[in-house]
């Protein structure tokens, strides 16, 4: 038997045991594991402060009740487990001395129990202020706070934010007025003064959001385009604050000075739209935050230009090169510096090229250029832009003349009407309007008889039709064919729009497709008949696609369309989920909670729906966004449209149901 079991202990004895020595009680009331990051915050406190409330132990006996010279942890298991911490990241020897005191009198079991529930906790107010006066009054930093208790820095700098709040909501906090959230929600700001007053305007039982908007609603959300544009770096620069969300896990923020936001935003666009046009030559170009309307403005697009053999050859060159880079380098992942500098001279070159298009010397003079701050905060260049008063002169009537001459030939006519019945017959004299309308009506139909037997000729007329009015102006659509492509702007319905998926896959396809026909009206004809099939109908299809219209409007009902527009769908295969997710903007935030649920239990289920059916609107729409976030639900006016045929069967069998009833 050891040295150390031949000791005989008294109730209430202070010892030293080694740490090895001391082991869990079997009957520790306490069953549940201690949570790590207690541990991590008890065993942090102890390397600064040392053990402050000594283990209560028994010493440990054998089957026939010698002592073992080991130890049972009766209170303080968790101050064991820190210390083994400790001792585990080498921070203390495995047999370093803890004070103990030894119990001998007391059932193990209850002290244990007793000790759990009759410890009275701090209140989270009084630990924010301790924290607080940590900071303030020893100059620690949050760093050093947090090493000192075991818990983040982040963790530290929300207790101080909440400790150094308006002291009246302190207050209100400590009477139970206030919860956390709440207390939370307030402490966005700093400010006591902007606190006391969303305190007075709200009352103290109003939920957390509500008090977050109205703390922040003279600022601009970093998430707005605007702040994604300038930038916090710049922002700060410029002498601006942010403040800043302890509380949420991206720590997002609100930009205060809007004024200056906006300021920084003007000058940065109008730098961009100066570079843009001293750089290319345009008479103008102007910025604007969203795109202009209502200006009767005509558009202009770059067409492709002809290379020079020698520059072929150099794009030629160029090009190969970088193909047998890539594949010599594909299976790299880190590439070395010369060759990855080499993929970067390769790059600044063919860009030097240009994409093979450019706008007619005699447009870029009397053009203009948008820089427009698109929705994802980064500036769009829309270029091409004609003033009505740069537009050309048009070109004279071909038969000015001959009105002319059918003028003063009228003129003549007349006066020698007076001094004769019969005029003298004259091969050169007009035919009457009424003439006029009769041949041409013969011939209009006649031609709509022979169109209709050539089809091909028929889709090239369509299609010539429809591509003037997608890129021409209206005084300039020389064609017989009464086909009116309208595109209705959609903007208005939905700000924005053109920055999402559909709206950049269709102006792409336009521009690219602008590139391509003639500068001249009047040569769209031939253009369109030395197309190919393929092209004759893709080029169709783009025209066509301009002038769907399936907006339902209030004001303007239309049934028949709307009908329609959901076999276009069918017929196309439209699959929204590709274009559209519900966000809280989008859709969640602006129908009505028992939508939000209806939208929860069809993607999601009861039981989700039930648990966010208690909370606020905003609230109840976040959750939600997260619920619905890759389950692919649409409302039901973006779903699929059930088919025609299925419809017809259902009611067939409705009307058999009926007629058998």
């Amino acid at each position: 038997m050891t040295e150390q079991a031949q000791i005989v202990h008294q109730d209430g004895d202070v010892i030293d045991v080694p740490l090895n020595k001391l082991k869990k009680s079997p009957r520790n009331a306490r069953r549940t594991p201690h949570a790590e990051a207690d541990i991590e915050a008890l065993a942090a406190s102890i390397a600064v402060k040392g053990v402050l409330q000594v283990p209560v132990v028994e010493p440990e006996t054998d089957t026939e009740g010698a002592p073992t010279g080991c130890y049972f942890v009766t209170i303080g298991e968790g101050r064991r487990l820190a210390l083994l911490l400790r001792a585990k990241r080498k921070e203390i020897k495995k047999t370093a001395p803890v004070r103990c005191v030894v119990d001998l009198n007391n059932d193990p079991h209850e002290i244990s129990l007793d000790e759990n529930l009759t410890r009275t906790g701090m209140h989270p107010a009084d630990q924010f202020e301790a924290f607080r006066r940590l900071a303030e009054e020893r100059g620690f930093s949050a760093e050093e706070i947090g090493a000192r208790f075991g818990v983040s820095a982040n963790v530290v700098r929300q207790r101080l934010r909440l400790g150094a709040i308006n002291p009246a909501l302190m207050d209100l906090y400590r009477a139970g007025e206030l919860n956390l959230d709440q207390m939370m929600a307030f402490a966005v700001s700093e400010d006591h003064a902007r606190q006391a007053q969303v305190l007075e305007q709200l009352g103290p039982h109003r939920p957390p959001y509500l008090i977050r908007r109205a703390m922040t609603e003279a600022k601009v959300s970093a998430t707005d385009r605007r702040a994604v544009f300038i930038g916090a770096e710049a922002y700060g620069e410029a002498g601006g604050t942010i403040l800043r969300d302890l509380f949420t896990e991206d720590g997002g923020g609100w930009f205060e000075d809007v004024g200056l936001l906006d300021r920084l935003v003007a000058e940065k666009l109008a730098g961009i739209a100066e570079e843009v046009r001293s750089k290319e030559g345009w008479k103008w170009a102007e910025p604007h935050i969203d795109f202009p309307r209502a200006l009767g403005l005509a558009r202009v697009y770059p067409h492709p230009v002809e290379r020079s053999e020698e520059d072929k050859a150099k794009i030629d060159a160029l090009s190969d090169e970088y193909d047998a880079l890539v594949s010599e380098w594909d299976t790299v992942e880190d590439l070395p510096p010369e060759v990855e500098a080499r993929f970067q001279e390769i790059d600044a070159a063919l860009d030097a090229f240009g994409d093979g298009t450019a706008y007619d010397p005699d447009e870029i003079p009397r053009g203009g250029v948008f820089v427009i701050l698109g929705q994802d905060g980064v500036a769009r260049i829309e270029r091409g832009l004609i003033r009505p008063e740069d537009l050309p002169p048009p070109e004279p009537e071909a038969d000015a003349e001959s009105d002319a001459s059918d003028d003063s030939a009228d003129g003549a006519a007349g006066e020698r009407g007076a001094e004769a019945e019969e005029p003298e017959e004259d091969s050169g004299a007009p035919l009457s309007e009424r003439l006029v309308l009769d041949l041409t009506a013969h011939r209009t139909l006649a031609l709509r008889d022979a169109l209709a037997g050539n089809a091909t000729v028929a889709l090239s007329a369509v299609v010539h039709a429809l591509a003037l009015s997608a890129f021409y102006p209206a005084y300039e659509r020389p064609t017989c064919l009464e086909i009116k492509g309208v595109s209705a702007y959609l903007d208005g319905h939905a700000p924005g729009i053109g920055d999402t998926r559909a709206g950049r896959s269709v102006a792409e396809r336009h521009a690219a497709w602008a590139s391509r026909v003639p500068k001249e009206a009047d040569a769209l004809w031939a253009f369109v008949q030395d197309l190919s099939v393929t092209d004759l109908l893709d080029l169709l299809a783009h025209c066509a696609s301009l002038t769907v219209n399936a907006v339902r409007a209030p004001f303007d009902r239309k049934p028949g369309a709307w009908a329609h527009a959901d076999r276009l769908a069918e017929a196309v295969d439209l699959d929204m989920t590709g274009y559209w997710t519900p966000t809280v903007t989008s859709y969640l935030g602006r129908v009505t909670k028992g939508r939000i649920a209806e939208a929860v239990r069809e993607a999601a289920s009861e039981e989700a729906a039930e648990r966010i059916g208690g909370l606020k609107k905003p609230d109840m729409a976040s959750e939600a966004e997260a619920l619905l976030a890759g389950t692919g639900w649409l409302p039901s006016l973006l779903r699929k449209p059930e088919p025609v045929e299925r419809e017809r069967s259902q009611a067939d069998a409705s009307n058999l149901t009926e007629e058998a009833a």
